[in-house]
């Protein structure tokens, strides 16, 4: 069998990056550099095998048109996830976001790491359809 093991993206700022991840409830794994000059860092959710690479690299310029990737996280309580998030400094969108998961709307919410990339979080057993 195949199994999907870890995603990598570009990060211009890799303390704050990891930072950031740790945040939504990554935790950092090994770091380390690679023969071509870049920083590693690997993050990992607990219960996961699937993990994040991010990837700084000195002489790269993250950029990429909006909405080409995200990462998806899923929960399972979106509203106090979402909440301590909130209180932790990160922005939560759509904005109302927790009058309209209290109104039955579906429960599905979107953070902005430091570079950019979207991270869809959505509460475990709703069905993802991107």
């Amino acid at each position: 069998m195949i199994k999907f093991l870890h995603t990598r993206i570009r990060v211009s700022d890799l303390d704050q990056s990891v930072a950031f991840y740790e945040k939504l409830g990554f935790e950092a794994g090994e770091r380390k550099d690679s023969p071509q000059g870049n920083r590693l860092a690997f993050m990992h959710l607990p219960g996961n095998d699937h993990f994040l690479e991010l990837t700084w690299s000195p002489d790269y310029k993250v950029e990429f048109p909006e909405d080409l990737m995200h990462t998806c996280v899923g929960v399972p309580d979106i509203i106090e996830y979402c909440a301590e998030l909130e209180s932790g400094g990160i922005e939560i969108w759509p904005d109302g976001w927790k009058e309209k998961f209290s109104s039955g709307e579906r429960k599905m919410a979107f953070v902005t790491d430091p570079d950019g990339y979207e991270v869809e979080i959505l509460e475990r057993g709703a069905p993802v359809l991107d």
